[in-house]
């Protein structure tokens, strides 16, 4: 299949990228840095120069392609608004240069689904409606299955190896800065996780086997991995104490990040492993982070 992948270069892109092309497809990678265009030559891929927010350079990229990944958002949270703009915007851009039957993927996240606190997301649950949360990936996608796409939602959790764990990075950089690693109340509220190199793979088996229609499929490993565990994890590679915060300490500590340090976002992958016949066999998130250097 000839792929078009968005954020090539970056944490699970490059992963990706490589995993598809060892397997047989041909791959264009979109970046817009001359480091970019290196590494993706260097792993066989063609190179498209351009930018997330260059519509007609994802047009382009997105021309004649047997499928779409779309991975790239940018992750500067002082702009989160304008980003999840700018993310809808380019979703309809590669989505319009698609024809019916062709393939659309496009990353969602678990923290994105509906549900109550204490709530395991499946792959049925409805996407998030809210004005506090802007990001609207799966609506902009379905729109584009009424055109006869088939559209794959992958939806991640905090996807890990020992260099970068999706939101908990900040975590460890607040604790670096406070002197403590910190958790609200009890630490409770857990956040599932995922292997980088498990993840890569699941988007190729997205590529591979999804058919007509919207299919939704978790990237999940671990079911939920409690903040408390984590906060202690990080206490102990930064040489630090572990402790304990007020929700209402919360703001103060983590500042913006506090809504997302004491989210509970348990998710379940059980339809999606016998979907794709996935099953990751990579490390736990807290051996991972075991295993980072802090210093």
């Amino acid at each position: 299949m000839r792929v078009f992948v968005t954020g090539a270069t970056g944490f699970i892109g490059t992963e990706l990228v490589k995993e598809l092309i060892e397997v047989g497809h041909q791959v264009r990678g979109l970046t817009r840095s001359d480091a970019g265009v290196e590494q993706l030559k260097a792993v066989g891929a063609e190179v498209h120069r351009g930018d997330l927010t260059d519509l007609d350079s994802l047009r382009t990229g997105a021309k004649g392609m047997d499928a779409v990944v779309h991975l790239a958002f940018s992750h500067d949270f002082s702009k989160f608004a304008q980003n999840a703009e700018d993310e809808k915007k380019a979703i309809e851009a590669l989505g319009s240069m698609l024809e019916p039957g062709k393939l659309f993927v496009v990353t969602s996240g678990v923290g994105l689904t509906s549900g109550a606190p204490g709530h395991v997301r499946t792959e049925k649950d409805l996407p998030v409606d809210s004005p506090a949360i802007p990001r609207r990936p799966e609506q902009a996608a379905q729109a584009i299955a009424q055109k006869g796409v088939h559209v794959a939602i992958v939806r991640l959790p905090q996807v890990h190896d020992t260099r970068k764990q999706g939101l908990v990075p900040l975590l460890t950089q607040t604790a670096r800065e406070k002197g403590v690693s910190a958790y609200v109340g009890d630490g409770g509220n857990r956040w599932a996780a995922a292997p980088l190199k498990d993840v890569a793979h699941l988007y190729r088996l997205a590529v591979e086997k999804t058919g007509p229609g919207v299919t939704v499929y978790n990237a999940v490993q671990e079911e939920g991995v409690s903040a408390r565990e984590i906060a202690e994890t990080i206490g102990n590679g930064l040489k630090v104490p572990a402790v304990s915060i007020t929700p209402e300490m919360a703001g103060e500590h983590f500042g913006w990040f506090a809504h997302f340090a004491a989210l509970d976002m348990p998710a379940s992958s059980e339809w999606t492993r016998k979907a794709l016949g996935w099953e990751p066999t990579g490390p736990g998130l807290i051996e991972d982070l075991t295993n980072m250097k802090y210093f």
